[in-house]
């Protein structure tokens, strides 16, 4: 394995996708957005799903639809889009 220099969100967003995260459904909010901007990228690159939400309500409800149905799925938010 080779080391790389990467930014924070990018390495958790990498991360993600390698633990086998088969969707990324995210509301750009800083500082979450380049999160969104690494996902938006890459999962569609490895054909796994990407969504970009209207709202953080609305892509946590996503993300529990997802996992209902048996897809390891992920978002990633700000401290207020936490508290809604």
């Amino acid at each position: 394995m080779t080391k790389e220099l990467m930014k924070g969100n990018d390495a958790f967003a990498e991360a993600a996708v390698r633990a086998g995260v088969g969707g990324f459904f995210g509301y750009p909010i800083t500082p979450a957005s380049e999160f969104l901007e690494y996902m938006a990228k890459r999962m569609p690159e490895l054909g796994r799903g990407f969504l970009q939400a209207e709202s953080e309500v609305a892509a946590i409800n996503m993300v529990y639809g997802a996992a209902c149905a048996g897809v390891r799925s992920l978002t990633a938010t700000s401290g207020p889009g936490l508290s809604l």
